[in-house]
């Protein structure tokens, strides 16, 4: 069964025509070493369905990144790759890129799903329960946090409670064994391996309040807090359709807990696309890259490319939307004040131009735009039959997104549709009249 909604259908019906602009830019420019323009833009990539099929490179993607470097191997513009994986360390990350593009990434360029992690800084002391695959301790550690707990630590000091694998049930009479801490708080880097002990464990923490020598309580207060990383209800690897991400995880999580205690799970905060924290981190570092590199123009135009609607398109447009937002309330405090100047010379009370909690953590952002581009080489497919009633599609269509976001049809509709990354390098280059190499 094709997963892709007759709103994405419609969509594509409306955005063919400009897969065939893929227009050839003039040689030379800002790539080459004359040129002492510099960019005021930010590139944001996404990795899965972009760059690679699980650990197949996608051809376009070493092409499109030629043209991103000089002859000394320096990136033109700055690029962050933001995706939402969460199993490996960003150096590991940037060193699987840096093979794969034939160009040299660091880990800087580099945010993972739960790189915004290392602002929570109030949870560094706390005891966590960090669930996901992969070296999740050391990540855990590299982001900050102290005192750190996985599953299979929980698992081995208390056998009884992982029952559903009768191969993994103890063989003799068993008992807790372990005096470990009380968990404070839960973090979810991403799918683990085993579903069922993930669950049945995370779920014992939150109904014990963290103490698994206890029995589960009544639920009458807020369960402990929970950071959650990659909401991606499905992802593209090597096979012909979506695979299930951690978003689907969590749907499970969610729907268990409602259904034991008839309460909904609640996050302390929500991590990578198309969470808005995230386009904010990434930001950050698009501005940290352009001022390590002496780069004095501000950088205004953020373009972010990636392949699924739910979470790349998403995310970027309403982070543009964000944008445009603070620009307009900054423009009308401007007038007010210019007005009140106008009628009185007493000075206005100070006001707090910080637009949300993270402004303060990162400074507020230069960039007044974040365009989004889709590509067409993975969770997205274009080449589907097309519904004559767009609207009626749009009645019909399935949101992938998370519990937490609300369906709004105009954030899943991409800036441009272009065939591959190389095609929407491209296209960039041709908006901010950029001559390729």
């Amino acid at each position: 069964m094709n997963i892709l909604s007759p709103f994405y259908r419609a969509l594509s019906a409306v955005c063919t025509r400009q897969l065939s602009r893929r227009t050839r830019l003039s040689e030379c420019g800002m790539c080459g070493a004359a040129s002492d323009r510099k960019p005021g833009f930010g590139l944001l990539f996404d990795i899965d369905g972009v760059l690679v099929r699980g650990r197949t490179p996608i051809p376009a993607a070493k092409k499109a990144f030629q043209k991103l470097v000089n002859p000394q191997g320096q990136f033109v513009v700055p690029v962050v790759f933001v995706t939402n994986a969460g199993n490996v360390l960003r150096q590991t990350k940037a060193d699987q890129l840096s093979h794969i593009l034939g160009v040299p990434i660091s880990q800087d360029q580099v945010m993972m799903s739960h790189s915004p992690l290392r602002m929570f800084k109030k949870y560094h002391e706390k005891c966590v329960l960090v669930s996901g695959q992969g070296p999740v301790l050391d990540i855990a550690k590299n982001l900050g946090f102290v005192k750190v707990l996985s599953i299979d630590m929980l698992r081995e000091a208390f056998p009884l409670l992982d029952m559903v694998d009768h191969n993994r049930r103890p063989k003799l009479p068993s008992s807790s064994i372990a005096n470990l801490p009380k968990v404070e708080a839960v973090i979810l880097f991403g799918e683990p391996i085993r579903w069922e002990t993930n669950l049945q464990l995370i779920i014992d923490i939150l109904l014990t309040n963290g103490n698994l020598s206890s029995v589960h309580q009544n639920q009458k207060l807020r369960h402990l807090p929970v950071l959650a990383c990659n909401m991606d209800l499905m992802w593209m690897a090597e096979a012909q359709s979506p695979r299930f991400g951690h978003g689907t995880f969590l749907v499970c999580l969610e729907n268990i807990y409602k259904k034991i205690t008839g309460k909904e799970v609640k996050y302390e905060a929500l991590m990578g696309k198309p969470s808005e924290l995230t386009y904010h981190y990434a930001e950050y570092l698009i501005r940290d890259q352009a001022a390590q590199r002496g780069w004095r123009t501000p950088i205004t135009s953020l373009y972010a490319i990636g392949d699924n609607l739910m979470t790349d398109i998403y995310g970027a447009n309403m982070y543009n939307r964000y944008l445009e937002e603070r620009a307009a309330r900054k423009s009308s405090k401007a007038v007010a004040k210019v007005a009140a100047g106008n009628r009185s010379s007493t000075t206005l009370p100070q006001e707090d131009d910080m637009d949300n909690a993270w402004e303060s953590e990162l400074a507020p952002p230069s960039a007044t735009s974040c365009k989004s581009i889709l590509v067409c080489t993975g969770v997205y497919n274009p080449h589907t039959e097309v519904l004559p009633d767009a609207s009626q599609a749009i009645k019909e269509t399935v949101f992938h997104g998370h519990r937490d976001f609300r369906f709004d049809p105009a954030l899943v509709e991409p800036g441009h549709i272009v065939q591959d990354v190389d095609a929407a390098v491209e296209l960039i280059f041709q908006r901010e009249n950029v001559l390729i190499q």
